[in-house]
This record gives C-alpha cells, sequence and structure tokens, in this order.
C-alpha cells in the first residue's frame, strides 16, 4: 500500500469532503489546492511500479513528509490545536523515519485524531475479520528502535482501514 493508497481510504473511511482535506493539509503545514487534493487521491495508471510513480499532470505522489502532515493536520483537525508546554519545541520531529514505519505512524495518529482506545482498534480490526491480541497492538504501537516494536504490516493497515470504514458509514 502506497501513500495516496493509504489518503484514499482514510478519506473514504471518514468521508472527509475535499474542502476538509485542504485545511487538514494546512493545518498540518502544507497549502494544497482543490486541484492539487484531487490529483494526489487519484490512482496512478500505472499500478505495477509503484515506487517509481513520478508526478504526472494526472497524478501527485504523496511522500512520506505529506502523508504525516496530513495525519498531524488531522489530529488538529478533529481534536483542536495543542498548547505547547514549556521548552518544547514548537514543530514535532518526523515519525516517518522510512517506509517500513508508515503504517505503525498511521496507526497511532488515527488512533489519536479519533480518541481510540486499544479496545476500539481491536473492535475495528474485528469488524475487517483480522484477530489481534492486545500485546500485539500494543507492539504496533511502540516507538520505532524500542525493543518491543513490531512492524505493522501492510495486512493490519488495510484492515484497520476497511474496518473504520465499516465502523463510520454504515
Amino acid at each position: 500500500m502506497d501513500n495516496n493508497d493509504i489518503l484514499m481510504r482514510l478519506r473514504y473511511a471518514l468521508d472527509i469532503k475535499n474542502k476538509d482535506m485542504i485545511e487538514i493539509f494546512k493545518l498540518g503545514g502544507i497549502d494544497v489546492s482543490k486541484e492539487e487534493v484531487i490529483k494526489i487521491l487519484t490512482k496512478s495508471d500505472d499500478e505495477d511500479d509503484c515506487e517509481d510513480i513520478a508526478e504526472t499532470e494526472d497524478h501527485i505522489k504523496c511522500t512520506n513528509s505529506m502523508l504525516e502532515s496530513f495525519l498531524n493536520g488531522m489530529i488538529t483537525f478533529k481534536r483542536g490545536p495543542r498548547e505547547p508546554k514549556p521548552g518544547q519545541p514548537n514543530k514535532p520531529d518526523r515519525s516517518i523515519k522510512n517506509h517500513s514505519s508508515v503504517n505503525n505512524v498511521m496507526l497511532k495518529k488515527v488512533k489519536i485524531a479519533l480518541t481510540l482506545t486499544s479496545e476500539d482498534i481491536i473492535d475495528i480490526l474485528d469488524e475487517a475479520g483480522v484477530t489481534i491480541t492486545k500485546g500485539e497492538l500494543s507492539a504496533l504501537l511502540r516507538k520505532e528502535g524500542h525493543k518491543n516494536y513490531q512492524e505493522c504490516g501492510d495486512k493490519y493497515a488495510r484492515n484497520f482501514l476497511k474496518g473504520l470504514a465499516i465502523k463510520f458509514r454504515v
């Protein structure tokens, strides 16, 4: 699953309108137009070479920093702005270090944005037909580098987004 696919599935699951997508990107620190949002949310013509897809007239590849900005903006959009604590930097460090951590960060940030508990996530995955224990989920939500950190595969990410669609769109 690439970043554009994650955005498309999130948008569908949470029924986010184009103007809200623009606002969420803006809250995350990226200014995009309605046309750019549409190009980001369009499937590319050549699905076989997902890694090599460059920006074309009809498609804009969503980078890791764009996705993370969107997820940060979604937290602010859903929960409101957060007051920084004294001595805390205004802009947090990037959580997505490489492509393998994208699903873990997406899972964590959607959990925060929608104020989901671990039990909620287990229920959402169960709706999509995937069984996960609380310990396995805890490993997916750990910070990269932690001894119990587990990489979140596409199976969990795809089914989490599918479960969100079932929960929020029905």
